[in-house]
């Protein structure tokens, strides 16, 4: 049946042959199931509106793609096609991907599924620009997926400049300001769009790319709200009128709201055809499958009906919309049903269904159909949709549409006026709740007035809106929740990783408060083994559990201990850290904790933890007023003999033990009386009124670490006209503060050679003649999330010889890090740790795996060409390189899993079981078995080498099974357990991944 739609876009709805099928059909069928919907449209270009043929879109639940384009057939066929540079251009589709419904003109035709295009009574001419429409979009979405891994962003972004020609001839303070070279907003975007290319990498396992995939979208949740909220306020206070005033080459806020919407609406399309044409049927092959309620048979639909009835119904709580009942509270991230309605005097009505927060978003259905568990999942919001009829009993179900907000975080606070910082923070977790809204995420089935309606609820706008193709669920950030069962096939995920305990902690015992002094003695202690020397952890190549926690836990327990005092940024919700320094208060030591409350997403666990350290008795300071404490420093002071020894833990990561078996971060151990007096002075101005600018061997922030990095910077500067050896290796999350930039541009054409490795965004555009010729940039994606600072300056002033300074520590090199918060970059001086350090950065230079290469044009590369660079690059003294040759044929990760696999299997050889239990018989029980000399290929498989040291117990049914797989959260959780038959040192809760996620603020 063929029907003719009034002459609005209104009238778009699910229209049904006659009353009584309207009441049969469920509303998603009337919208997808069985029919194929073609609405005529035109295009948003007024001047051309007359002059091109209509264009359709498609909605069909039949095909795995929604052809839903609206941009003239020409420039569709034009945009297939590469450019000269060999990428894809979006922008060739004419502006706006989506055409505007011709109100005067829309033409509704439902069909069955299998009514040839023939009998729609539409002309030759017209189905041969739909089919030339359809394939040409399908052909630049194919393009796209395989530009996108070798070049990120896949399409030129929005208002960025690529031809640097245009810009030789400008000086550094406006090359650096201008927002057409580096935007934060779409630099960010650019560093998620590599996110999303490892969804897209074959090579990766399936599962593994269904995580990045998750990753991607919960990262563009975080910049909905943290960056596109800020954007909002800005405008809202009139900052765009200041930005007219700087030049035309400055964006204002509503300007950069516009691109943003146009590039998220690229990533948003790339997100779906990956999920829908590539992960989710290779999870199929493992019989894993997301289905639809469609795909269930009438016996399956009872059972999840019953369900439904037992465990949904009482919970749900369906709201009329009309002018006695308000639009409801939608809590940020929450999916809701936008549901018409006509009751029996076909009055039309409105209503909201939350979909409840308290119950799983995929349904484990494999009971309901007989097969196994942990294989077949059902969103929830399907079947809400499947059984609305129970919440709208007498009214007529006209069609049922899900979406998902997204609410603003940026928050504006004023500590200067707050009495109580703990105080203020409370309110503003619950103020946050309520505020604003800055995204609609809809999908593609949902009609126009339905739209509207919701984005006048919301007070949205149309560039707030984003459509996601309804074959796809929406939320990809929560794809990877799905509770799968983890007996699966090796194939699935990466090659399990077991943290080592580093080569010098192995065999340590914690102390015990309530051992004999003979007892005490006969332990290798924790403290004693720094004393020999400075450590350096590596995670989540070296165990959280044997190593930070075991120093926490150690001082808590040790009673010629006096004194702990730690920063807190960001751990876990069940943390052992917090468990041992209230162990430690419990043992009568002083105990003094900075909690920082102002942790973006945290503040409501961080309170938490304050109140819990303040009732055990601990000295608990919020932070310094006006800036965020996010280094991360421990000081232990230790009473041995006469005087007193100060422990110090330096790092670049959170204190955290299930970040830690993902992230890449340093820790650094010493009991140098440089470290040990800056420490104190640095407490002193964190928990005080103490203000100390020049410190022994750390650099602070906001005091001078921004002046100190930039006269590093400076001295190769001149150390280069002076026509000695120059160079700078940096390794951070992100690079944005103008000083430093302009500063590399400096040293750029001095000669200096630059070399930086940004996850994150990145202010710096190399290769540019006359100003960054000389500078390389580059970013690594891959397993963990590459999260350590360090900084190499070759430092041959002084001497003309290189002399490198390395440094590590907290802090980006981003004006927030820098003028903001406050941070600790600490210098190296020990020599092998140093070389580590150097060997490390070195890796990530040559990387030929996951390594993306800034180009000039402003975006990332992993073509031929910019694997030539990689292996140009040669090894700088200190290191001697011996982690490049892995680095360069399997990557950064693999390398340094080699290299600790190495330095444990050498540092047991070193002494025999038998001679350890000769000295004491418990060691012996406790020593892994002797490593077998395995190849490289071997060694780059970790989880295949040393069953004993799993970082987790393995119970002796499971291990018998040599398929039998852990579950991703034991995964995560790795860390926080200690090699098995090393002494458990404390327990963690397991941490979901949906709280990981590539932060840029972590």
């Amino acid at each position: 049946m063929i029907v003719l739609a009034g002459s609005s876009v209104s009238s778009v709805s699910s229209v049904c042959c006659s009353q009584q099928q309207r009441r049969v059909l469920r509303p998603r069928q009337q919208f997808c199931r069985r029919r194929l919907v073609l609405l005529r449209v035109e295009d948003d270009d007024d001047d051309s509106r007359n002059k091109r043929r209509p264009n359709f879109v498609v909605h069909s639940s039949s095909s795995l793609f929604s052809k839903r384009r609206t941009s003239p057939s020409s420039k569709i066929c034009a945009a297939s096609s590469s450019n000269n540079n060999g990428v894809t251009n979006y922008n060739q589709l004419g502006g706006k991907r989506r055409g505007k419904l011709n109100g005067a003109g829309v033409v509704t035709k439902l069909v069955k599924k299998d009514t040839q295009f023939e009998q729609l009574g539409l002309s030759p001419d017209e189905l041969e620009q739909y089919n030339q429409e359809t394939a040409g979009y399908k052909s630049i979405i194919n393009a796209a997926l395989e530009v996108l891994l070798e070049t990120c962003p896949p399409f030129i972004p929005e208002g960025t400049e690529t031809d640097v020609e245009r810009f030789k001839d400008e000086d550094i303070e406006s090359f650096t300001l201008n927002d057409k070279i580096f935007n934060p907003e779409m630099s960010w975007l650019a560093f998620n769009w590599r996110v999303l290319a490892a969804a897209a990498d074959e090579n990766i396992p399936a599962f593994e790319r269904l995580r990045f995939l998750a990753i991607s979208g919960r990262n563009l949740d975080e910049f909905f709200a943290k960056r596109v909220g800020a954007l909002k306020r800005q405008e809202s206070v009139g900052v765009g009128n200041l930005v007219k005033k700087r030049g035309k080459n400055i964006w204002s806020p509503r300007k950069t709201l516009e691109y943003v919407s146009a590039e998220v609406e690229k990533m948003s399309d790339i997100q779906a055809e990956l999920y829908i044409e590539q992960i989710a049927p290779s999870l199929a092959d493992y019989n894993i499958r997301i289905l639809s309620h469609d795909d269930m048979d009438k016996e399956t639909v009872q059972k999840v009906r019953e369900w439904y009835h037992d465990y949904v119904e009482p919970i749900l709580d369906p709201r009329a919309i009309d002018p006695c009942h308000p639009f409801p509270f939608l809590p940020s991230l929450s999916i809701a049903l936008a549901v018409e309605l006509e009751d029996a005097y076909s009055n039309e009505k409105f209503a909201v269904v939350s979909v409840p927060s308290v119950v799983d978003r995929w349904i484990d259905v494999g009971e309901f159909m007989d097969e196994t568990k942990g294989k077949l999942f059902l969103p929830l919001e399907q079947i809400l949709e499947a059984n609305m009829d129970t919440l709208f009993q007498g009214c007529n179900i006209r069609a049922c549409h899900a979406f998902r907000v997204c609410r603003n975080a940026d928050v504006e606070r004023n500590e200067e006026e707050a009495e109580d910082l703990l105080e203020m923070m409370s309110d503003e977790v619950r103020t946050r709740r309520f505020a604003s809204f800055v995204r609609l995420e809809v999908q593609d089935t949902m009609p126009e007035h339905v739209k509207d309606r919701l984005m006048k609820s919301l007070e949205l706008r149309s560039f707030d809106v984003t459509s996601v193709p309804h074959a796809a669920p929406l939320g990809f950030g929560v794809l990877d929740s799905i509770d799968v069962s983890f007996e699966m096939d090796d194939a699935l995920v990466f090659d399990h990783w077991s943290p080592r305990t580093h080569p010098r902690l192995v065999g340590i015992d914690v102390p015990s408060s309530s051992a004999s002094e003979a007892e005490e003695m006969s332990k290798r202690n924790i403290f004693d083994e720094i004393k020999k020397g400075d450590i350096l952890v590596h995670h989540p190549y070296h165990s959280f559990a044997t190593s930070t926690q075991a120093f926490f836990e150690a001082a808590a327990r040790d009673k010629d201990v006096l004194s702990i005092k730690s920063t807190l940024y960001r751990t876990s919700s069940n943390s052992p850290i917090i468990s041992s320094l209230i162990k430690a208060c419990d043992n009568g030591k002083n105990v003094a904790v900075l909690v920082e409350l102002k942790a973006r997403f945290d503040e409501e666990r961080n309170l938490g933890f304050a109140e819990r350290l303040e009732t055990a008795g601990c000295n608990v300071a919020y932070g310094v007023k006006g800036v965020k404490t996010h280094c991360k420093a421990t000081l232990v002071v230790r009473r041995e003999g006469e005087k007193l020894v100060k422990y110090v833990h330096l790092g670049t990561g959170n204190y955290n033990p299930s970040t830690a078996g993902i992230y890449t971060d340093y820790g650094m151990f010493t009991c140098k009386e440089e470290y040990g007096e800056d420490a104190v002075n640095l407490f002193k101005f964190l928990m005080g009124h103490h203000f100390q600018k020049e410190f022994n061997r750390l650099l602070v922030a906001p005091q001078s670490l921004q002046s100190s990095m930039v006269d590093l910077i400076e001295n190769e500067i001149t150390a280069a006209k002076k026509g000695y050896k120059a160079s700078i290796t940096a390794k951070m999350n992100g690079l944005d503060d103008p000083e430093i930039c302009k500063a590399f541009y400096r040293a750029s054409q001095a000669g200096v050679s630059v070399n930086l490795i940004v996850r994150g965004i990145c202010r710096i555009r190399p290769g540019v003649p006359g100003i960054s010729e000389n500078i390389r940039v580059i970013s690594i994606i891959g397993r963990f999330l590459e999260h350590h600072r360090c900084f190499r300056f070759e430092n041959a002033l002084q001497t003309g010889k290189a002399d490198p300074k390395i440094y590590m520590g907290s802090a980006d090199l981003m004006r927030r890090n820098l003028l903001h918060r406050v941070e600790v970059v600490t210098l190296v001086e020990d020599e092998r740790i140093r070389c580590e350090i150097q060997d490390m950065l070195d890796a990530c230079l040559v990387d030929g795996v996951l390594a993306w290469e800034l180009g000039a044009d402003g975006r990332y590369h992993r073509t031929p060409e910019a694997r030539a660079i990689a292996a140009k690059h040669s090894s700088q003294d200190p290191g001697k390189g011996k982690l490049m040759p892995i680095a360069a044929t399997k990557g950064l990760h693999a390398s340094l899993m080699v290299d600790v696999l190495k330095k444990r299997s050498k540092s047991k050889t070193k002494q025999s079981v038998a001679g350890i239990a000769a000295k004491n018989l418990k060691y012996a029980a406790r020593m892994p078995k002797q490593a077998m000399v395995k190849s490289a290929e071997d060694m780059a498989q970790p989880e295949k080498l040393e069953k004993a040291e799993s970082a987790f117990p393995v119970s002796s049914s499971s291990s018998s099974s040599s398929d039998k797989r852990p579950s991703m959260h034991e995964i995560i959780d790795a860390n926080a357990r200690p090699i098995e038959g090393e002494k458990v040192i404390n327990d963690t809760s397991e941490d979901s991944m949906d709280d990981v996620a590539f932060d840029m603020e972590v």
